[in-house]
């Protein structure tokens, strides 16, 4: 039999696990009268938990959202991964939070046991942060987004995109994408009748929710394989790039992110790379550092823009010479 104060501990605990238990159930998990367990919940709610308790067949108690936040009752494993989120977050691309991750992490520490706060230095010391990669954005505005997509409201910014073009937009949210440089919205575009992606860094101002929308299937399976898609030009309309590369599909996955392109197995020697061609000039470096042979199917313009390279480099190999010397200067 555990003790009252163990029992508090283990009821809450177990009202963390699921959205709702019944009465019975509850009960019978903790090996005690339903009587005890009404007791229990009582004494919960007079420290702050808010327990909701429904009765009739269906009846039984539920953790709901209360008017304050009540302490949270950790395991070992999930207080060190709060620990870890907090470091990371004091030190991440989401402006506006480092300080209060920083306060959150202090305060997590001193209520730790010794065994966690040793663990918990260990990673910290072990854990170099490296210089931020990607603009920061607004805490704000991204739980705004992540408001929006979690009720399924519409939500209307105004938006500059990659050529510094404004514009007004208003769309149907369906979740927030981050890459590890940016943050991404992937959303239903009403007035184009299609997908869309916005990199959440260049919303500008506040974001305004509105009505509900119907929620429709994630695109190309889910999220984060349709931003990654979009990342590298596979469902941009227009001009695509189609390269055929001389190496099996996964030699060449270890290379390519899916971000930079799309590969499709061909056979057991070659795969076909997507990728949109929007900077051409980098696609031509791309594939020259790449160190595998390839044969470029589409477009035309990248093939020139690929021989222009070649009599390029063959330029200056010709005027280098074998002995790598600089040329003289003209008297």
């Amino acid at each position: 039999m555990l003790s009252s104060s163990s029992r508090l501990l283990r009821v809450l605990s177990l009202l963390q696990t699921r959205s709702h238990w019944a009465g019975p159930e509850l009960a019978e998990r903790l090996a005690v009268h339903p009587r005890t367990l009404r007791r229990d919940i009582d004494r919960l709610r007079q420290l702050g938990y808010p327990i909701h308790a429904s009765s009739g067949v269906a009846g039984g108690y539920a953790f709901r959202a209360g008017q304050s936040l009540p302490p949270l009752l950790l395991d070992d494993e999930e207080a060190l991964a709060v620990a870890i989120a907090l470091q990371i977050a004091a030190a991440g691309t989401v402006s506006g939070v480092e300080e209060s991750s920083l306060r959150a992490l202090v305060k997590l520490e001193q209520v730790m046991p010794t065994r966690l706060r040793r663990r918990t230095g260990a990673l910290r010391s072990a854990i170099v942060p490296v210089q931020r990669m990607g603009p920061t954005i607004d805490a704000s505005v991204l739980a705004t987004l992540a408001t929006a997509c979690r009720d399924q409201l519409q939500v209307g910014f105004s938006y500059r995109d990659l050529r510094g073009q404004a514009s007004v937009r208003q769309v149907q949210p369906h979740g927030l994408v981050h890459t590890g440089h940016h943050w991404y919205l992937v959303a239903w575009d009403p007035a184009r009748d299609d997908w869309r992606t916005f990199r959440i860094d260049r919303v500008q101002g506040t974001p305004r929710t509105g009505a509900h929308f119907a929620p429709r299937p994630p695109p190309a399976g889910d999220l984060r394989a349709y931003v990654t898609g979009a990342m590298a030009g596979v469902h941009q309309q227009g001009e695509q790039a189609r390269v055929l590369l001389h190496q099996p599909r996964e030699v060449m996955a270890k290379t390519i992110p899916p971000s930079a392109a799309a590969l499709e197995a061909i056979d057991d020697a070659h795969c076909l790379m997507l990728c949109g061609t929007g900077q051409l000039d980098s696609l031509v470096y791309w594939l020259m550092a790449l160190d595998v042979e390839f044969d470029v199917l589409e477009p035309p313009v990248l093939k020139e823009r690929l021989r222009r390279a070649s009599e390029r480099v063959g330029r200056s190999l010709a005027r280098g010479g074998e002995d790598g010397r600089l040329p003289e200067p003209h008297p």
